[in-house]
This record gives C-alpha cells, structure tokens and sequence, in this order.
C-alpha cells in the first residue's frame, strides 16, 4: 500500500510547485527530455514529474538528484543560509535582562565597599 504524502499547507504547496515549475524550465533551457534527466537523476520519469508538479510525496533525495543533473545543486547552499530570526533569537538569549543587569550591579558594588572597608593587616 503506498504511504501517503505529508499535510502540505498551501503556503508551502505554493512554494514547492514555483520550485517544481523552475526545475522544468531549467531542463527545458537546456533542452532536456524528461526522460534523459530521469534516467540520469536515477529516478522514474513518474517522480521526476511529480518533481516538476511541486507534489509534496516526491522525496527531497528526488529534488535534489534533478537539481545536480541539471547543474544546480549549488542552489541548496542558500537554503535557510541567512536564519535572520533564530539569529534574533540566540542575540536576545544572550542580552542580561534588565532585572540581571542591576542585581549583577548590586553585588559588584556590595563587594567592592565590603574590600574597602576591610583595614589592612
């Protein structure tokens, strides 16, 4: 019984058929039978148009074979490249909060009159 394809919310099933639609053109340019890029990616002609069609149940492995035959596979070095957001996320982890910031300053300042008040011996 074949499994069934993930729950693919529209926003992304947008995303992967403008890939799918790319990926066609791209062989189209280079003037590429489905067949040929199949039969070199090492894939059915059957995945390589679910590749083109964006469906979800195609195998990233699949996407990723159709993009280095057809010399693209550079391409996935700039997936989630720049993680603006988890990037925020680490820089406000990493900032005192402004609670720590003043007890961090009480007790450095207690520390120092308690060194100061001390006579030398």
């Amino acid at each position: 019984m074949p499994r069934k394809p993930p729950i693919v919310f529209p926003q992304e099933q947008r995303l992967l058929s403008a890939l799918g639609e790319r990926l066609r053109l791209a062989r189209k340019r280079r003037k590429l039978s489905n067949a040929v890029v199949a039969q070199r990616a090492g894939i059915s002609r059957t995945t390589l148009y679910k590749v083109e069609a964006g469906d979800a149940g195609a195998t990233l492995g699949s996407y990723v074979r159709v993009l280095a035959v057809l010399g693209l596979e550079g391409d996935l070095n700039q997936l989630g490249a720049d993680d603006r957001v988890g990037r925020k996320l680490q820089d406000l982890a990493l900032e005192p909060t402004p609670k720590r910031r003043a007890a961090t300053r009480s007790k450095t300042a207690k520390s120092s009159s308690a060194s100061n008040d001390e006579e030398p011996t």
